[in-house]
């Protein structure tokens, strides 16, 4: 999404990407597409596990944000990856190229279908950084709902009243894949790095908004687990009671988050879809009726489908861990030829892939038993 400056030099010409997108609403712009909806279902994720599993969500976001990098590594080894599914047309050719795209566009469909016709304004911006102005106001959103959850324990009376379980085996397996499911933006990655003004920051701004989201699920976690312990919902917004003004101002602040992270997320499958109709068509006609109409057949997906909540831990365990986790290590290896060189990077990466293989296996195993059993 950046420009294209060419600088003449003698009889050489280079082709520079030049971003214009601040380091500070490139921080918005991720936090606020790490920061969605998954927040509110922190305490319902860590009542499923036990308060051991809180550990996983920091393991899960350390190798998220490290296979970032090495999706940053990618590019800049390789200036013509520019999408996630360049990614794997550079490291295996077409066949890479298709089963990204695949786990691409689903992982992030799946993940925005949630929908009302107030985030079809949204959804028409293509430039990032009017875009970064809507990812400020669901960073706001997310911080806001906190505090509303802690006044609502403290002040209102709610109580910390849940003692919890420590550990529980049994959940670990799906409490892992919703912990995955809330890091879903890696797709998003190539289009904020081209974005960017300054790209040799890029890795800075993994650090600090894996960091400060990490922190916020965390904190929403404890908050919710401690306040309802095992009578947690799925939403914890569904415990408050609605007589509180920090519960009407939790529940508001929740109906921002689809709202500003739409956009954002589906913009990667918004730009393959365009990339396949032909030039002739006038570009922004084609963006108004290629977002339109992705907005309502996520609408109607959302409506249609039964049991959605076993279904974005089926999304997680499947298809957010082999976008967060597996694609980037795999190709990363292919690409910088590390397969071949025995040594810590070389170790590294393919305990991640192993890791990420296991998490895959159980948390898709334990999704298929829960749908099947709930039918």
């Amino acid at each position: 999404m950046g420009r294209w400056a060419v600088a003449e030099n003698g009889d050489q010409h280079t082709t520079a990407d030049v971003g214009y997108t601040s380091f500070f609403k490139i921080c918005m712009h991720l936090v606020n597409s790490l920061s969605g909806i998954g927040i509110v279902s922190m305490p319902y994720t860590l009542a499923f596990g036990g308060w051991l599993s809180l550990l996983m969500l920091f393991v899960i976001a350390i190798a998220c944000c490290y296979t970032g990098i090495l999706i940053k590594r990618c590019m800049d080894m390789d200036p013509d990856i520019r999408t996630f599914p360049d990614l794997g047309q550079c490291a295996f050719g077409d066949k890479g190229r298709v089963m990204v795209s695949i786990i691409m566009n689903v992982e992030l469909y799946l993940a925005v279908t949630v929908a009302a016709l107030v985030i079809l304004p949204t959804v028409l911006l293509e430039d990032l950084s009017l875009l970064s102005y809507v990812s400020a106001s669901g960073v706001l959103a997310s911080s806001i709902f906190i505090l509303s959850l802690f006044w609502n324990a403290t002040i209102d009376g709610t109580g910390f009243h849940g003692k919890g379980t420590l550990l529980r085996w049994s959940g670990m397996p799906t409490s892992i894949s919703l912990y995955a499911f809330c890091y879903g933006s890696h797709p998003i990655l190539p289009t904020l790095y081209h974005s960017m003004r300054n790209k040799s920051q890029f890795s800075s701004v993994l650090f600090v908004c894996f960091l400060v989201c990490t922190l916020g699920y965390a904190v929403a976690a404890v908050l919710g687990y401690l306040m309802f312990g095992e009578e947690v919902n799925l939403q914890v917004t569904l415990n408050l009671q609605t007589s509180r003004w920090s519960s009407r101002v939790a529940i508001y602040t929740t109906l921002i988050n689809p709202i500003t992270k739409y956009a954002l997320t589906l913009t990667p499958v918004l730009n393959a879809i365009k990339s396949n109709v032909p030039c002739r068509y006038n570009k922004r006609l084609t963006h108004i009726l290629v977002s339109t109409s992705s907005l309502i057949s996520s609408l109607i997906v959302a409506v249609a489908i039964p049991l959605f909540g076993y279904l974005m831990s089926l999304v997680g365990a499947l298809l957010s861990i082999s976008a967060l986790i597996l694609v980037p290590s795999v190709c990363y290896l292919k690409i910088s030829g590390t397969y071949k060189r025995f040594g810590f990077e070389m170790i590294i990466n393919y305990s991640i892939i192993v890791m990420g293989v296991i998490v895959a296996i159980l948390g898709t195993y334990r999704s298929l038993k829960d749908i099947i059993q709930n039918l």
